[in-house]
């Protein structure tokens, strides 16, 4: 787990996915990397590959996670993304199995493995608690507790998923650190999965089509602060 790097909860996921792209990526990374700093929160930056350089070379707090890569090992693979060359430019870990770019269990495992044997941290989306408990047999370093229908919608999780889906991958494997994600748009969502019991949590849409993305990114990463912060005070 993490041989090479440590994110620790609360943490938070960002996906720009191809909403933005170039400078308007940059932007958004430097906005999240003081975000990181102000709240003392970790911060995920699943960028795309072409941005990975950028965003890593123009940042210093925030964990830079490329958005897939191929299980192969240098040579032949024309089109193919090499663990090794994500890592070169720049990325710390990997995202697997997003809903679009779903993988097999056997292909995962091999994708987890060739991850960890370069130092690459691993973050897999799984689209229901059935999927993520077969996925804890994996040992990835976080598991997305992520149903693929609220993608982009602006509804969250009911918080019965999100103590349900915790429970059964921390049974399987307590190491392992949960994302609740798909639907947050919002500070309040933030919140609310976070006060629920989520180590973390991220989003996409509802930051890259804010009026202003910047002030999203503060506002949910304060919200995280906030609920992880009042968590704590209420276990004392």
């Amino acid at each position: 787990m993490f041989p090479e790097m440590k994110i620790k909860a609360p943490f938070f996921e960002i996906g720009p996915k191809t909403y933005l792209y170039g400078q308007d990526v940059v932007a958004l990374a430097k906005a999240a990397d003081e975000a990181s700093r102000r709240y003392d929160v970790d911060i995920i930056f699943t960028a795309a590959y072409v941005d990975i350089y950028p965003v890593a070379k123009a940042t210093k707090n925030i964990h830079v996670f490329a958005p897939h890569m191929d299980p192969i090992q240098p040579g032949r693979g024309v089109a193919d993304i090499l663990p090794e060359a994500i890592k070169a430019a720049g990325a710390e870990g990997v995202m697997l199995n997003h809903v679009e770019k779903p993988l097999t269990l056997s292909a995962m495992k091999k994708a987890i493995d060739r991850a960890s044997e370069i130092g690459l941290a691993t973050i897999v989306c799984a689209d229901s608690i059935v999927e993520a408990q077969a996925i804890a047999q994996l040992s990835p370093d976080i598991i997305v507790a992520e149903p693929s229908d609220l993608i982009g919608t602006g509804k969250v999780s009911d918080m019965a998923y999100v103590l349900e889906s915790i429970r059964r991958i921390k049974a399987v494997n307590p190491d392992i650190l949960i994302l609740q994600a798909a639907g947050i748009s919002k500070g309040e969502d933030v919140y609310r999965v976070i006060r629920a019991g989520a180590e973390a949590t991220g989003s996409s849409s509802g930051i890259t089509k804010a009026a202003d993305p910047a002030d999203m990114v503060d506002e949910m990463v304060a919200a995280v602060r906030r609920a992880w912060d009042e968590r704590a005070q209420e276990n004392k």
